[in-house]
This record gives C-alpha cells, sequence and structure tokens, in this order.
C-alpha cells in the first residue's frame, strides 16, 4: 500500500540507543518499512527506565517507545553466520542501511562497506558515531550527555553552572542530520544508481547548531557564557517574574518594542532602553523593571494583554499541559497505536505534515513500537520467497 512519500523504501536499521534509531524512525514515519535488527538481548533502551508499562515478561520501556514507532524487530546474533547470513539476504533488498556502532566495528563484524556494496551497489549506508569517523578521538563512545558538553552546549545552557538540555538533544540532533543526509544520498542515487555513505556525529550536530553563538568567537572572537533564561542579542526576549507564574516575551524587532511599550504605558524612546543593542547593555536594569511592572497581577492578566497587542508571549506548559492542549492535538501530534501487548498507546507524533493531512507524518497507520523480535518469523519467511 502506497501509505507515506518513503512508503517504497526498504530501511535496515542496526542502530541502538537514541541517535540511530530517531533518524530510523523518522523514515518509518514518513512510510518507509523500517526492520529493526536486534541482538538477543534487545536495544539497550528497552532496559532503560523507569518509568515501563506492563509487569514481567510484557514490561516495556516508555524510552524505547519514544524512538521506535513504525518499525519491525528482527533479532540476529550477527557473530553467528547463520543469522549474519540472514541479514545479507535483508541488506540485498534493502535501499537504506543505518548503524551506530564504534569506528571498525561493522569491518569486524563482516560488514564493511565494500562488502555492503557488493551485496548492494545502490544501498544507501547512514553511519552515526560520538566524535567523528577519523581524527585523533574517533574511537571514543558517544553518549549524549558526554557530546553536549564536549560539543560546548552547556556552557551557553543555565543560569548559575552549565546544565545539559533536558531531553537528549545531542542524539536528536545527530539523527536528524543522519535522516536529512539520507534523503540527499537517495536523491543522488536516483540519478546515478549508486548508493553513498553518509556520515554524521553527536559532535558535529552539537558544533551543527552553535548558529550565532558560534560565530560570537568565531568572527567577535568573543567567548560565549550561560545564556540563562534571555537571548543574549535581543532584549526583552526571555522569561519574567509575575505575580503568579513566569511569562515569556519574545521583542525581535523594534516595532514589537514599541508595542511592548504600550501595553505597558512607556516611552519606547527613553535613554538607555531606545535601541536593542541599548537594552541588550542594561538587560539587567530592564529585567528588574519588568518584573517589578508584572509583579502586581497574574500570567493571564499579562498574557491576554500581551497577546490582544500582538506581542509574541506565552507561557512555560509542563508536559501534560502541552499534550492536553488543543494546538497540539490539532496538528496531530499525539498519535494513537495499538501495542502488541499493552493496547492502546499514546505516542508524541512526527513534527511533519503533508497537505492537508490530520495526521503527523506521511503515513495513515502509524505502527506501534515492536515487541523484541515481533516480526522475526515473518520477515525470516519473506526473505525465502
Amino acid at each position: 500500500m502506497d501509505d507515506g512519500p518513503l512508503s517504497d523504501l526498504l530501511v535496515v536499521d542496526l542502530t541502538r540507543a537514541l541517535a540511530g534509531p530517531h533518524a530510523a524512525m523518522m523514515l518509518g514515519d514518513m512510510g518507509a518499512r523500517v526492520v529493526k535488527v536486534e541482538s538477543p538481548a534487545g536495544d539497550d533502551t528497552r532496559g532503560w527506565g523507569p518509568p515501563f508499562v506492563g509487569e514481567g515478561e510484557e514490561r516495556e520501556s516508555t524510552y524505547f517507545m519514544a524512538a521506535n514507532r513504525n518499525k519491525e524487530s528482527l533479532v540476529l546474533d550477527l557473530k553467528d553466520e547463520a543469522d549474519l547470513a540472514i541479514l545479507e539476504r535483508l541488506v540485498a533488498r534493502a535501499d537504506v542501511l543505518l548503524e551506530n556502532y564504534r569506528v571498525g566495528v561493522m569491518d569486524r563484524l563482516g560488514l564493511s562497506v565494500e562488502r555492503l556494496h557488493e551485496l548492494n551497489p545502490g544501498l544507501v549506508v547512514l553511519s552515526i558515531t560520538g566524535f567523528g569517523h577519523d581524527g585523533p578521538e574517533a574511537s571514543r563512545a558517544g553518549y549524549d550527555q558526554i557530546a553536549q558538553g564536549e560539543g560546548g552546549l552547556m556552557s551557553i545552557t543555565g543560569t548559575e553552572q552549565p546544565t545539559k538540555v533536558g531531553v537528549p538533544i545531542a542524539d536528536l540532533i545527530a539523527g536528524m542530520n543522519g535522516a536529512f543526509g539520507v534523503l540527499a544520498a537517495l536523491h543522488e542515487r536516483s540519478r546515478t544508481g549508486r548508493g553513498r555513505v553518509v556520515r554524521t556525529s553527536l559532535l558535529a550536530g552539537m558544533v551543527g547548531v552553535h548558529a550565532f553563538q558560534g560565530t560570537r568567537w568565531t568572527v567577535a572572537g568573543e567567548v560565549p557564557g550561560l545564556a540563562g533564561d534571555h537571548h543574549p542579542s535581543i532584549a526583552p526576549y526571555g522569561m519574567f517574574r509575575t505575580q503568579t507564574v513566569p511569562v515569556q516575551i519574545a521583542c525581535g524587532s523594534e516595532n514589537l518594542w514599541r508595542v511592548l511599550c504600550g501595553v505597558l504605558s512607556w516611552d519606547p524612546a527613553e535613554p538607555g532602553f531606545a535601541t536593542n543593542p541599548e537594552r541588550v547593555a542594561h538587560r539587567d536594569a530592564l529585567v528588574d523593571r519588568l518584573e517589578a511592572h508584572f509583579a502586581d497581577r497574574p500570567a493571564e492578566h499579562w498574557l491576554a494583554l500581551l497577546a490582544e497587542a500582538g506581542v509574541p508571549s506565552g507561557m512555560v506548559r509542563s508536559m501534560d499541559s502541552v499534550y492536553s492542549w488543543e494546538q497540539v492535538l490539532s496538528q496531530g501530534l499525539l498519535l494513537s497505536v495499538e501495542h502488541a501487548t499493552q493496547g492502546e498507546l499514546r505516542l508524541p507524533g512526527s513534527p511533519i505534515r503533508f497537505d492537508d493531512q490530520p495526521w503527523s507524518g506521511g503515513r495513515s497507520q502509524h505502527l506501534a513500537p515492536p515487541t523484541l523480535d515481533q516480526h522475526g518469523s515473518a520477515i525470516r519467511e519473506w526473505l525465502e520467497d
């Protein structure tokens, strides 16, 4: 069935943990058939918790569920010759293979790039590592916590000390970069007929999103520090205390500053605050003044006034609030799937929609994260055809 823009693709997912599985899930969201090849022990994240759902042998990790929707599970021991032969038959039919082993492991398994392309010259291979495929530290194991620190992100996150982002952002960005690279290689293959190796890493992903914080150093020679809750180059642009909970305000232009001043009955041309560079230079005084103004009314009062005036603003939502918010639901960002042992589950959805589809991703029917080897027998039978 044609169910998504990638529905003609077969993806072999040899990855575990998060970066690789996230890349494979993105391709699966768009309709690709993704076969997740797991060791007999299963993906590491099957044991990451709590929280879990279910009990005993049917216990499932919510962490695993976050990165493995729209996949089939096949257990293979890649050190076993018979199982390796099954994988090779799968590779021969595939369009894409993803792996995130340490540098050199695929070669030792007998799955070098040369061997993969001998089996299938059109295969696109995505390889994700922690710190890159060459260079003096290529052999290091890559985990999100380490990459956030080594890649500089933690040095600009937090208020009083370096702080990690609340999700494994290095893994997630590496996965997104990997999926993007795969699509580029597939487009090239449509012209050449040949597969290509796509390489990325957690470190590359972190450096790749430095944006203006990176150019503060590379161009201006200024080492950025902790950004806290406020934008280092724009003001007012951050989080401000009120009588109840904080509100967020983003004045990204001089016109928005004038509109905000209209709400507050302030003079937008007041010396020290008239231009964005002045406001950045006097940010602490500006924050203190805004918070003193906001202190006598609850957040709801200020958010209503700001919204009416057209000043970009908002609250800080907890996860339960996000997933009950009508705007999130209207975008198809909450999926309902039927799990093999847990029944109906609600999962975060794909961030991409096509045309007027009410669902997220490119497919109308999403698959629940698989139980270990759930599809093993069916895949083996299919490979025998």
